[in-house]
């Protein structure tokens, strides 16, 4: 089990860590849109260096980075209200903390379901993006990929919530 929870870890590790990549890459050509726009205003069309799907590629890159930065952070990042759970067994604040992320799981298994078959819709209408003209079927395999990880990684920590002594995060 702990081998098994190990290389979870790790798969989740590095999409946490190309999640941050998307997220500066969304962050950067936000802001090299907004300047080549005031560039093309400034200059009265003069100038234009603007960037063909700009839009498209934030809005898949904030995509991938919530995607990818969910399952290595499921685990990680919950807030206890301890007036709640104050009288609670830590063994009850275990199964309860064990429900609540199997919710996170059910939720990607649910989205993996969706994104499963957007992938065979667009494969069989050959959709495209609207300005780069990629086509989608490869974003929702990507997006299946990650909500199915996201399902897998909270799976796994509810099972060391609810059969190990300590859950490790």
């Amino acid at each position: 089990m702990k081998a098994i929870a190990r290389i979870i870890e790790r798969i989740t590790h590095g999409m946490h860590l190309l999640g941050g990549f998307f997220l500066i890459a969304m962050m950067v050509v936000t802001l090299f849109d907004v300047f080549t726009r005031g560039l093309f205003t400034i200059t009265d069309g003069a100038v234009d260096w603007t960037i063909l799907g700009g839009i498209e590629m934030v809005k898949y890159s904030l995509l991938f980075t919530v995607l990818f930065i969910l399952p290595h952070s499921v685990s990680r990042s919950q807030v206890i209200v301890d007036l709640f759970t104050e009288r609670l067994s830590s063994k009850a604040k275990n199964r309860l903390e064990a429900v609540y992320i199997l919710c996170f799981g059910l939720m990607g298994v649910g989205m993996s379901y969706g994104f499963y078959h957007l992938v065979e819709e667009a494969a069989m209408s050959y959709e495209t993006t609207q300005d780069l003209l990629i086509p989608l079927t490869y974003f929702y395999a990507v997006a299946c990929f990650a909500t199915a990880m996201l399902a897998v990684s909270a799976v796994a920590y509810t099972s060391r919530l609810l059969f190990c002594e300590k859950a490790e995060s």
